[in-house]
């Protein structure tokens, strides 16, 4: 599968930028909130070792499509080397993943959109506001990876210079005895008891597996840089998420962010707690186009993955006819269930973490061990393959107790 030696392919860096602007959206400003319990050093042990599962079940789903042709993703790997059941639960669970979070980008952004739009003096509604937005990103979208890589990375290169802009100086302000301390004087002086709380958010902060299979098509199965693609986007991603939580919490004391939770938990939230550390001048301006191109950046990550995954579920070629035909069924449901029910995710959302569970750790483990036994059957199988397989699997399985727990209200709530 390896492309011929004079063939000129594109650097790691788009592929990385692709994978770095599709981790690391909007969701990331409710880290700090939703970590505030556990606190900085527990927090930051948990996204290290989230970040490293995520990307060994990730390298591990890469190795074992080199072994099909390109374009073969989640459907056609799991119609080879898994169970019938396993197949179709696979797939429920990746179509509604993902289009849950397409669903949730277009109805989050498309009253923000009409905001800005109607600004210049064009009059429009949100709905209007949500078809244009849809139809710009599906456009990107069936242009192919190379288009996306070229279009997240400028956002995300934008993304961060509004980010160090606005957030920036708060380094300058960091107390170090405020985010090593061992306890406060709040309610709740531990730490440990809500690390498992923790679990479910670190998972989703590292979502990135529904790109792999354009990555592999787009470096025509070059392994090589699309595991340096896959390793140098996502760790990227955690060095951001790394810098937002010393921000934050180094800036924050612990007490204050129950009352920043009973805010809503946003950015805004946290803007005002933070509002004697930071320059107020055109804080909005600057906040209204980060938050554009937050959103842009995640919402074409997620839509190449579910594009890529209905392409090879329904068999769709890769020719103009054949991405038209994906790109509708990609954009459109979502897109109508956002403007007959703008908020109707909200409680669907909240399994999306369990689900993803399921095709992000345990099938990329169960795929690599079942095809080492079809394509390698007589090579002794590598303890270091055995050990990936067997730390993603724990580690998907204490996400679901994580998950459990939580629903059942047996974690502590910070």
């Amino acid at each position: 599968m390896a492309p011929s030696k004079t063939q000129v392919l594109p650097s790691s860096a788009w592929g990385a930028m692709v994978i770095c602007g599709t981790v690391a959206g909007a969701g990331m400003f409710t880290l700090p909130v939703v970590m505030a319990g556990a606190w900085y050093s527990w927090s930051v042990i948990m996204l290290v070792i989230s970040w490293f599962c995520m990307l060994l079940s990730g390298l591990l789903f890469m190795k074992v499509s080199l072994n099909f042709p390109l374009g073969a993703g989640y459907d056609t790997l799991t119609q080879v080397l898994t169970p019938r059941w396993w197949r179709k639960l696979n797939g429920l669970s990746i179509s509604f993943v993902l289009g849950i979070l397409t669903y949730a980008y277009i109805s989050a952004s498309g009253p923000v959109y009409q905001q800005s739009i109607t600004a210049t003096g064009i009059t429009i509604n949100d709905a209007e506001a949500k078809i244009l937005l849809t139809a710009v990103v599906g456009f990107v979208v069936w242009l192919g990876t190379k288009g996306v890589s070229r279009l997240i990375t400028l956002c995300l290169v934008a993304k961060l210079l509004l980010f160090f802009m606005l957030f920036g100086g708060l380094i300058h302000h960091v107390e170090l005895a405020q985010l090593f301390s061992p306890g406060d004087s709040t309610a709740h002086p531990a730490y440990f008891p809500y690390l498992l709380a923790v679990v479910p958010f670190c998972l989703a902060s590292f979502g990135f597996h529904g790109n792999i299979t354009g990555l592999i098509s787009y470096y025509q199965g070059h392994a090589g840089k699309v595991k340096r693609a896959l390793i140098w986007g996502t760790l990227f991603a955690l060095v951001i998420y790394l810098f937002w939580l010393t921000c934050t919490m180094g800036n924050i004391p612990r007490s204050a962010f129950p009352d920043i939770s009973r805010q809503g938990g946003d950015i805004h939230a946290l803007i005002q707690a933070m509002h004697d550390r930071i320059s107020q001048r055109s804080l909005g301006l600057l906040l209204d186009i980060f938050s554009h191109f937050a959103v842009i950046c995640s919402f074409l990550g997620v839509t190449v993955g579910l594009f890529d995954f209905i392409a090879d579920k329904l068999g769709f070629d890769n020719s103009k006819t054949g991405r038209a035909k994906t790109a509708l069924i990609t954009f459109c449901p979502p897109l109508i269930a956002s403007i007959l029910f703008p908020q109707g995710f909200l409680l669907a959302i909240g399994y999306a973490g369990l689900l993803a569970t399921l095709w992000a750790l345990f099938t990329p483990a169960l795929l690599a061990w079942k095809a080492h036994d079809r394509f390698t059957p007589k090579t002794p199988r590598r303890l270091s393959q055995t050990l990936s397989i067997g730390l993603v699997v724990t580690f998907g399985i204490v996400n679901i107790v994580a998950w459990c727990a939580s629903q059942l209200q047996l974690i502590p709530i910070f």
